[in-house]
């Protein structure tokens, strides 16, 4: 289950302005956990994670927390600054030791100016990225829980999944909560789906990592196309 190429920034620009581009960037490493920006700070800079797995998060008025994406290696992340944004609408924590490149916003678009190439990249990047959303709020409107919950699992797959012999392996450390917020419901629901998925072998977890073992059986429940659960 490949990723989704586009936002995958460097990768398929020419080796002189890969390398032009990482030059102009800083190192920083996160600890697991560690903030690299939090919501509502000002946006000077653009980021591309080098190693490891980032998660951003939004805080909503009554309190409640919501994952709004897991971050996979090679990916384009705080980018609104580009589009016009003046402060970040989320807070991206390491989900495990990471390493970022961060290039300062203005240095970003002299590179984007000066390189088409990338120009173009970015805006697939923030294609990809939108197209997810948009998935996600029609998820939201008008499709049921468990559907939800599959699309969700699936899009992790595409996102930081890695082929095994036993299936697609998502090497992430992802609780019931940060599933159930994703994808609207409650963590007793997001419980009891998973649950028997794992009972009818299409996915087994544990605290480092999710397995789908039956990627064709996910899709049939997010495509609807398999009984409702039980």
């Amino acid at each position: 289950m490949a990723r989704e190429h586009e936002a995958r920034i460097l990768d398929e620009l020419p080796p002189d302005i890969a390398r032009e581009v990482r030059d102009a960037a800083r190192a920083r490493a996160l600890r697991a956990d560690g903030v690299l920006f939090r919501q509502g700070d000002p946006a000077h800079s653009v980021f591309v994670l080098v190693e490891g797995r980032m998660r951003v998060v939004q805080d909503a008025a009554d309190g409640r927390e919501t994952v709004v994406h897991f971050i996979a290696p090679g990916e384009l992340f705080g980018c609104v600054p580009i589009l016009g944004a003046d402060t970040f609408p989320g807070t991206a924590t390491a989900a495990e030791a990471s390493r970022v490149l961060e290039w300062p916003t203005s240095e970003f678009e002299r590179l984007m100016a000066r390189h088409p190439t990338l120009a173009k990249r970015v805006l697939a990047a923030v294609g990809v990225r939108l197209r997810e959303l948009q998935a996600r709020l029609r998820e939201a409107t008008s499709e049921r829980v468990e559907q939800r919950v599959a699309r969700a699992v699936l899009r992790l797959g595409r996102q930081l999944g890695r082929r095994t012999d036993e299936g697609i392996r998502i090497e992430l450390a992802l609780s019931r909560a940060e599933l159930a917020n994703m994808t609207g419901t409650t963590v007793y629901s997001a419980s009891r789906i998973l649950s028997a998925w794992q009972r009818r072998g299409i996915v087994s977890s544990d605290r480092q990592h999710l397995l789908i073992r039956r990627p064709h059986d996910l899709v049939a429940i997010a495509e609807d196309l398999a009984p409702h659960l039980r």
